[in-house]
């Protein structure tokens, strides 16, 4: 089907099932793993870091299932910022999309930095930006050249970091009975969890601490909304992806931070760049280094291609709202928003820049509001979907004809919006993440200002959003 037909606004239906699978996966498998989850082992210790894990599993769990009821009765490229727009209100979904946008696109522009980085172990004479140019022009390239192209280069960076965790998880719970060799230390075992401070040495204080840390390595899942609108069959694809995602995040992250757990002291991990290469070193892997060196440098190119897509996406759906300027819902003949991508791709470099020259001003302001972007997305979505399905019985709609209904309602959204009401309240109560909460915040509360006294005198000029599944 095509979107928006004869007006050179259409998007096409290129993503398969098994692009949308890897790309929600994949989006969740990233740096916040392979570099990170040393962070939480240190600060929560091993069953405060597992307990935070799954508590934001859960969190993700009641969101998908929101975002896939939505994703279904609008299945449109904007996903939760349209959604936001019709079922709470325009300043929300302009508050929502633009906080979003700014995210990711702060995001891949740190994205290309590091991976310049990591390039410079290989070619340590090559100046690292040369090689954060060439990351730009292949993830420009790729975005910009079809919607298929993007999908399938996404499939195949994710399953190399799949790989790279369902092999970690196999060499490492095998070290840990001792039947792989760990140099001359002898078997961990579980000493680990019953030593020095036990399941919880800093108490659940660490555990609360770290959440935002393992919500923020979370983030990603959502993408698969905003992809809804390019996905073939979605009514049956994103109920299916829902199902099967969630479990599998949760295994591959669980169970990764276990061995992590079980390996690694926790009082080491927290001072390890990357407890992943450890642990590879120690039973003794050959070129554990570098092999982890490649993963990562894969994460880092995935996050930047997702990345570069949601923002490029919701760019387009908020100039379709009548909430950015109309050029932005113009696409390509390949059916691309290109200039939402050349404006997204240019904001990611000069975010990129002031981390240099505006370090302690405007890169504190861009990274305190992606700090928060992640959960306030998650936070409107079951709102969204409450308003959404509270409206829709109102009027005598029926649950059973809804092509993907979340159970437990009104349970489902209500706890959901619960838990990030109590993640933000306790990033305002840690100091050390206090400036960012209200800096980011304070950019949420600027941006309601905005729309309500410049914005809103062009609400009549607003077009309604149109359902993009309409044929």
């Amino acid at each position: 089907m095509s979107i928006g037909q004869g007006n050179g606004t259409q998007l096409q239906r290129a993503m398969k099932s098994r692009h949308l699978f890897m790309l929600s996966l994949g989006g969740v498998i990233g740096t916040g793993l392979f570099l990170s989850s040393g962070y939480t082992i240190g600060e929560a210790g091993p069953g405060g870091a597992i307990l935070a894990y799954l508590i934001a599993g859960l969190l993700v769990f009641l969101v998908m299932m929101c975002l896939g009821e939505l994703s279904l009765v609008m299945p449109v490229t904007g996903s939760f910022q349209a959604h936001a727009t019709k079922f709470i209100g325009p300043a929300t979904g302009f508050t929502v999309g633009w906080v979003y946008w700014m995210s990711w696109a702060t995001t891949v522009g740190s994205e290309f930095t590091a991976a310049g980085i990591l390039m410079q172990r290989w070619f340590p004479d090559t100046p690292i930006w040369i090689w954060s140019a060439l990351f730009v022009v292949l993830l420009f390239s790729l975005n910009a050249l079809t919607t298929k192209g993007f999908a399938e280069t996404e499939y195949w960076f994710a399953g190399i970091k799949v790989m790279a965790v369902i092999l970690f998880i196999m060499i490492g719970g095998a070290a840990i009975f001792g039947l792989v060799g760990m140099g001359d230390k002898p078997a961990p075992l579980f000493s680990n969890f019953a030593g020095d401070g036990g399941l919880f040495p800093n108490g659940f204080t660490g555990v609360f601490i770290t959440l935002m840390t393992v919500i923020y390595a979370f983030q990603g899942a959502e993408v698969m909304g905003i992809a809804a609108g390019e996905t073939e069959e979605p009514e049956k694809n994103i109920p299916r992806a829902i199902k099967t995602i969630v479990f599998r995040v949760l295994l591959f992250y669980v169970l990764a931070i276990f061995v992590l757990s079980a390996i690694i002291p926790y009082k080491e991990a927290g001072l390890l760049e990357s407890p992943f290469v450890t642990v590879f070193d120690t039973i003794g892997i050959p070129y554990a280094a570098d092999i982890m060196n490649f993963v990562i440098l894969t994460a880092l190119l995935s996050v930047g291609n997702s990345g570069l897509y949601a923002s490029t996406r919701i760019l387009y759906s908020l100039s379709q709202s009548g909430m950015a300027h109309s050029i932005f819902a113009k696409v390509s003949k390949r059916g691309v928003p290109l200039y939402s991508l050349i404006v997204t791709l240019a904001f990611a470099l000069l975010s990129l820049l002031t981390s240099v020259i505006a370090a302690e001003t405007v890169f504190i302001l861009l990274y305190s509001v992606s700090a928060i972007a992640g959960t306030l997305a998650w936070m409107i979505i079951p709102l969204s979907q409450f308003n959404f399905r509270r409206q829709y019985l109102k009027e005598g709609g029926k649950v059973a004809e809804l092509k993907y209904a979340a159970p437990l309602f009104p349970i489902v959204p209500i706890l959901a919006i619960a838990m990030c009401l109590f993640i933000f309240g306790f990033t305002a109560y840690d100091p050390a993440q206090r400036t960012s909460f209200f800096i980011g915040f304070g950019f949420v509360a600027a941006c309601y200002l905005y729309f309500h006294f410049i914005h809103s005198k062009k609400r009549e000029q607003i077009p309604p959003i149109a359902n993009e599944n309409a044929s």
